[in-house]
């Protein structure tokens, strides 16, 4: 009996960590799904912090000749393979959102629109500073920015850099060396955090 209980138990372990596979391999993508992942650098770590948030970084989803990519603002801004993207993240662990009644929102047109918007600003370096410019662009704003102007959506408010938790010791240390004593507190600034807070997106995948 004890010999069949353990067995049982194995068999159980094993059928939940098959089911757990088989789910993130059926994910259904769709252009605009909006990813997330966390790293461990120092700067993804203060971003952490500074946001209360488990996510560092993410990317906007974009299907090309049937290949699913990441569109993603890195050095420089560019198009990564999904499974590339995914392995980066810590663990490979990672959150896909959609926004609500993607289906009727995100027509072809609107998706065209979106991938034009974002190929203007492919291969624009990565924003160190997290300014509200086109010149630079960081992981979030690339998001926050295609979902405007491709498809005049607002995902979310943008905050001041201000409004962050800049008390930790950590983002004390990051925030000294990108700025000095010029700290530009009423910056113009969106999270990933922002992001994956949003009543307008709903979640199709976490393995976080």
């Amino acid at each position: 009996m004890k010999k069949f209980i353990v067995s049982l138990f194995i068999g159980l372990i094993f059928t939940s960590f098959n089911c757990k596979n088989i789910e993130n391999k059926s994910v259904s993508y769709q252009n605009g799904d909006i990813i997330f992942q966390s790293s461990q650098s120092k700067q993804c770590e203060a971003v952490k912090i500074a946001t209360n948030s488990k996510f560092s970084h993410c990317g906007i989803i974009f299907i090309e000749n049937g290949k699913t990519y990441v569109y993603e603002a890195v050095q420089p801004v560019k198009m990564t393979l999904l499974e590339d993207w995914i392995s980066h993240g810590k663990e490979s662990k990672y959150v896909v959102q959609r926004i609500k009644n993607a289906n009727k929102i995100l027509t072809k047109e609107v998706v065209a629109k979106m991938k034009d918007y974002g190929k203007s600003l492919n291969n624009k370096d990565y924003d160190l500073y997290f300014e509200w410019s086109d010149e630079k662009i960081y992981c979030s704003e690339l998001v926050w920015k295609i979902y405007k102007y491709g498809a005049n959506i607002e995902l979310c408010k943008t905050k001041k850099l201000k409004d962050f938790n800049l008390n930790s010791p950590i983002v004390k240390n990051i925030m000294k060396e990108r700025y000095g004593n010029k700290i530009p507190y009423n910056e113009a600034v969106v999270a990933p955090s922002q992001l994956y807070e949003s009543e307008m997106v709903e979640t199709i995948f976490n393995n976080f």
